[in-house]
């Protein structure tokens, strides 16, 4: 991680930055999630699936942001998954209203999406934002670096 820290330093300094990945694709995963307040890190968690997606990973590291912020605290959850997004800000209301179901189908991975898209509900304090991946922006690199850990066997 000192590494990640070494090299970056452009971004927000300020927020949870998220991210999951699953190398290969479908395949074993891992997500990381860095809180951070004024450059310095507050809290972070990470995790690792044998089996796994990456937007499964994405969608958990989420989960553990909202669970990294004390309530009432205004935060922004920084994400490099534009679906992760645009699934929780966008599409989520109307598949709740058709029962959750997508007009095409079923909804993917509705046993993340539901419970995140209520915690982010009851959470207006929070705030959903999409950061470009790997473009130098310190702490989603350091997110990236949580979330494939596992593969490196280190942090």
């Amino acid at each position: 991680m000192a590494k990640v820290l070494e090299r970056y330093h452009d971004g927000p300094d300020s927020g949870v930055f998220t991210d999951g990945s699953a190398i290969p694709n479908p395949g074993p995963g891992g997500w990381g999630a860095v809180y951070v307040r004024d450059g310095e890190v507050i809290a972070e968690q990470h995790g690792y699936e044998p089996a796994t997606t990456n937007n499964r990973m994405e969608l958990r590291a989420l989960q553990a942001a909202v669970e990294l912020v004390p309530v009432g605290t205004p935060e922004r959850i920084y994400t490099d998954s534009n679906l992760a997004v645009r699934t929780l800000t966008e599409w989520a209301a109307g598949w709740e209203r058709r029962g959750w179901r997508r007009k095409t189908g079923p909804v993917e991975n509705l046993d993340l999406v539901q419970p995140l898209y209520e915690q982010l509900r009851t959470r207006p304090e929070l705030e959903l934002v999409w950061i470009k991946a790997h473009a130098g922006n310190r702490w989603n690199e350091y997110a990236d670096a949580l979330a494939t850990a596992w593969a490196r066997d280190e942090l």
